[in-house]
């Protein structure tokens, strides 16, 4: 069956028709397996070659070399069977509806996908695939980021298809079933991207640079008192540990580019392992930009999202769940445009830069009242909010800037918690509950009754937005949204 879709068709399978991945994929899964047991046995065979003894080389101690190469290949063997079944009895299938994993040797497993719910897919690929011109497919569903989809590892225009096919049907394209056709990747526009130079700057001037100093003021006091150069040894496996974080941040943030496409907004970063990452329009549930002290003179920020497949997962280092790493204010509002396209407001720069950098009722933001200085006398004007037609935005912290955007539509729950300080002094936290993320949206210390107000009054924008915003399928044709921000039209008037 196929489709149209921007940039040619796409075709998805039968019940009956299944593929396999590429047959080069057990050695680009297994090689790291296959080396230890080459490192760590051909060592011990030198070992032997050289240390003499009184029977001579390779006798003096452990295994002669003999038996030494028959473990080792005996051991290669054992890995290729084991790597070559698993390629065997894995299979897949792209539907109209589903996506289809069977894989196991002893313990079958069968995992189906619905396509509807995938929130976001990417195109990986580590280095060694690379090499074979290979990637691996990895898509989410809604399920908090546990049970992520993978295909390892198909050749690199295959995984594309995949991705646009799946993209397509996720989007809502109409399917014409006497039509099959070959899927071609669907365009991008260029959006921004980072050089070399932002991306070495914002490790070098961050809070693990901070942690660096403080070690190293430590290993030189502690030499200085005790009159022993020595003491830098014990400080050598902290200094790795410190070189390998700069090593990953770098890395891992290298050759970041923004665009966008029909398929959603496109991220692409990475030195050695290559990500393409794909985020279908509508499945972001939160946005967050921060800022800490270090960045302030530099004017950068870092835009994290909420995804409901990506959870807190940490495999990846957290860069999953960044939008982008170190940008600057233009940047931010450039990239937040994409994902958050109706801000609600006629002048949303404005807005977003006083929701950031505070204090106040600019812009219309509600901040904490004069008795939260009692319990947070540095940050009580800056704890704010404002809700716009669309979205809510939350706004704390002094040291650590940060504000939150939440659409309406993706609000989760509500709820106000309040312990016998803040009860005394008449005061309240909200929360707003998102998807599992690096974004937890909270507002700080409000009044009691600013409170309890904005609970029912997001309550309802949300019941609201929810009913407009029904269809995840952002191809298809979409119930019109006349709504604007009444605070802009009083305004306006």
């Amino acid at each position: 069956m196929s489709g149209q879709f921007p940039g040619g068709t796409f075709q998805t399978d039968s019940p009956d028709s299944w593929h396999r991945v590429h047959p080069v994929s057990p050695l680009v899964r297994g090689w790291v397996a296959v080396a230890a047991v080459l490192f760590i046995f051909g060592r011990n065979a030198l070992d032997s070659l050289f240390t003499g003894g009184p029977n001579g080389p390779g006798i003096s101690g452990g295994a002669p070399p003999v038996v030494i190469v028959a473990v080792v290949g005996a051991a290669v063997v054992v890995f290729g069977i084991g790597f070559f079944l698993s390629w065997r009895f894995t299979r897949y299938q792209v539907t109209d509806a589903h996506v289809h994993i069977n894989s196991g040797i002893i313990f079958r497993q069968q995992r189906r996908a619905s396509i509807d719910r995938v929130q976001s897919i990417d195109v990986v690929q580590p280095l060694v695939a690379r090499a074979f011109g290979l990637a691996e497919l990895k898509f989410d569903v809604a399920d908090g980021g546990k049970s992520a989809f993978k295909l390892s590892f198909l050749k690199l225009d295959e995984a594309k298809r995949l991705r646009a096919a799946i993209l397509a049907r996720a989007a809502g394209v109409a399917v014409d079933p006497e039509a099959p056709g070959q899927v071609t990747e669907a365009p991008e526009q260029h959006v921004l991207a980072l050089g070399p130079g932002r991306i070495i700057g914002s490790a070098v001037f961050s809070s693990l640079s901070v942690v660096a100093v403080v070690v190293l003021a430590g290993a030189v006091a502690l030499a200085a008192w005790s009159g022993e150069v020595g003491v830098f040894v014990g400080f050598i496996p902290i200094f790795i540990g410190l070189g390998a974080s700069y090593w990953k941040a770098i890395t891992g943030d290298f050759n970041f580019r923004v665009a966008l496409s029909p398929d959603g907004v496109r991220l692409h970063y990475g030195m050695l392992e290559t990500r393409a990452q794909t985020i279908p329009p509508g499945r972001v549930q939160a946005v967050g930009i921060s800022q800490g002290p270090i960045w302030r003179p530099f004017g950068w920020y870092r835009v994290h999202v909420n995804v409901a497949g990506y959870g807190d997962d940490r495999s990846d280092h957290g860069n999953r769940t960044v939008l982008l790493p170190a940008g600057t204010l233009n940047e931010v509002m450039a990239v937040l445009a994409l994902v958050f396209p109706d801000p609600g407001v006629d002048s949303p720069f404005e807005v977003f830069t006083a929701g950031l950098r505070g204090p106040g009722n600019r812009q219309g933001f509600v901040h904490s009242p004069r008795a939260a200085r009692w319990i947070d006398p540095l940050a009580w004007r800056y704890n704010a909010y404002r809700a716009t037609s669309t979205a809510l935005l939350c706004r704390h912290g002094v040291i650590f800037r940060r504000l939150e955007v939440v659409p309406h539509e993706r609000t989760q729950s509500l709820s106000l918690r309040q312990g016998p300080i803040m009860a005394a002094l008449g005061l309240v936290d909200f929360e707003l509950h998102s998807t599992s993320g690096p974004i937890k949206p909270v507002v700080h210390h409000m009044a009691l009754d600013a409170g309890r107000r904005l609970f029912d009054e997001q309550a309802d924008r949300a019941a609201t937005a929810r009913r407009i915003h029904s269809s995840e399928h952002w191809l298809a044709p979409a119930a019109p949204d006349t709504h604007r921000d009444p605070q802009e039209n009083n305004h306006a008037d």
